[in-house]
């Protein structure tokens, strides 16, 4: 399952009313690691495709509110939701294998 768009209107649906833990990406066009990030996050998001976990992308410009609801300060920032809270967050770029291992850590 290709990674998810997140916006304002599918939030809850998609993070909030979860049944699997998501992993968020908080990110924006203007910000270079976000760009550096992209191909990271397809690549995972294939690995993952038959495992209980989705990841998703949520661009900060659009959904200003969002960006304001989870405090995000710099970006890239990433947040794994599940229950509906934040389990776990961290900011900048990250590499693929450390993202694989916080995943694998929770599913």
């Amino acid at each position: 399952m290709p990674e998810i768009k997140l916006t304002s209107s599918n939030f809850e649906e998609e993070v909030i009313n979860s049944q699997v833990p998501i992993l968020v990406d908080f990110w924006a066009d203007w910000c270079g690691p976000c760009k550096m990030m992209g191909p990271i996050l397809e690549e995972l998001a294939k690995d993952f495709e038959n495992k209980p976990v989705k990841i998703g992308k949520c661009n900060v410009d659009e959904n200003s509110d969002l960006a304001q609801k989870y405090e995000i300060m710099s970006i890239p920032a990433f947040k794994i939701f599940k229950g509906g809270k934040v389990i776990e967050e961290f900011v900048g770029a990250q590499t693929k294998d450390n993202l694989k291992l916080k995943l694998e850590k929770i599913i």
